[in-house]
């Protein structure tokens, strides 16, 4: 329970009794998820409880939010009785009356920057009070520049972005009076997640497409926040228009999850070959669905090979260690991925990373297939 502090010519019976009504409600009202214990902070121009990391970025917004500590600061009786007239859930009902199913709302573990916009979009710029201002991201078509890192040189050089939701696809060019685009990422198959300690900026976003069956990275970013989430949320809604055609039966809730994905797990770990007679080379790997890709930098454009991981009713299986008589390992906690074609062997650096992808990689082996990923499957070039 808190153990609040008052200002003494308003410390009555009164106030104490209104604070002890938040409790049943209590949580943070950016994140939602009251599990994660009580919040410490609240704003009290917008009568609602934060935690810690959120009040930081209420406290960048003064001109919208004043926040003070529910433990250590004083409070009046005005203060309490705004909070008790409003709270979370009543904050919630006005500041995202008309927030898109497609728009990404941040989670705990989100990046810094995800979780400002969606504070400043929903407060600041009330964006999801006066849906003309969602235009940005919700329109079907959106221009501009971005830093994009150059496959070659990894120097970040600005280019000119086309997203159409009518073509189905995200266009950049090299020039900008090129006729022609340098690369053509259709919707279907693209996926946006943010990158920011690998890129190296606070706004890096790393996109992925599928060209020739095979994963393309591009790293971007822009200076301005808002642009960058506004080009993420763009992708989303373009996903999200592009599914609702190709599956009409679809509910909004079966169709977000499948917008935009973050990694399962991401990390270094040594390979081998095929033969398994060569020795263990260390690779920057990326779990993605069922797609493992590996890469000799984690900024290249195109992975090594790839390893696509079935269900175990397909006979894919995990297991930790090597089989006997492995050699040519440094690291010493082994995976072993037994496939219908061939084992895989891979080493971790510690056992904690041993857990960490073992749990990666029986989390896809778990889960059945879906049709589309038969075909997938299918198609799928293993490469050593």
């Amino acid at each position: 329970m808190f153990q609040f502090v008052f200002s003494r010519a308003y410390c009555t019976n009164n106030i104490r009794r209104k604070w002890k009504e938040f409790e049943k409600t209590l949580g943070c009202a950016e994140e939602g998820h009251p599990s994660l214990g009580d919040p410490d902070w609240a704003s009290y121009t917008l009568g609602v409880f934060i935690c810690l990391s959120c009040s930081g970025i209420h406290r960048n917004i003064p001109q919208v939010s004043k926040v003070k500590s529910v433990r250590l600061d004083a409070w009046d009786e005005a203060q309490v009785e705004f909070l008790a007239s409003h709270g979370n859930d009543a904050a919630r009902a006005r500041f995202e009356s008309k927030v898109p199913s497609f728009y990404y709302r941040p989670t705990p573990s989100d990046c810094q920057l995800l979780r400002e916009q969606w504070i400043r979009a929903k407060y600041e710029r009330q964006e999801f009070i006066y849906p003309e201002k969602q235009e940005p991201y919700s329109a079907g078509y959106r221009e501009g520049f971005l830093w994009k890192r150059g496959r070659d040189n990894g120097q970040f050089l600005s280019r000119k972005f086309v997203l159409t939701e009518r073509e189905g696809a995200l266009k950049y060019f090299n020039r900008n009076d090129a006729k022609e685009p340098k690369a053509v990422m259709k919707i279907e198959h693209l996926n946006a997640t943010f990158q920011p300690a690998k890129i190296g900026h606070p706004h890096g976003l790393q996109v992925t497409y599928l060209k020739d069956n095979s994963t393309r990275n591009i790293f971007i970013y822009h200076e301005d926040g808002k642009e960058i989430v506004d080009w993420f949320n763009a992708l989303r809604a373009a996903r999200f228009h592009y599914l609702q055609v190709a599956f009409p039966g679809a509910s909004d809730a079966d169709l977000v999850p499948k917008l935009s994905r973050n990694y399962l797990k991401e990390g270094y770990m040594e390979k081998t070959g095929p033969k398994q007679t060569e020795g263990f080379r260390k690779r920057w790997f990326t779990m993605d669905d069922r797609r493992l890709m590996y890469f000799k930098d984690p900024l290249d454009a195109f992975a090594r090979g790839e390893v696509f991981i079935g269900s175990k009713e397909s006979g894919y299986t995990v297991l930790h260690g090597f089989p006997p008589s492995t050699q040519g390992h440094h690291w010493p906690h082994g995976i072993t991925i037994v496939t219908p074609d061939r084992k895989f062997l891979f080493a971790c650096e510690t056992e904690s990373d041993q857990r960490e992808w073992v749990a990666a990689f029986q989390k896809a082996v778990d889960r059945p297939m879906l049709p589309q990923e038969y075909a997938v499957e299918a198609h799928f070039k293993h490469k050593p």
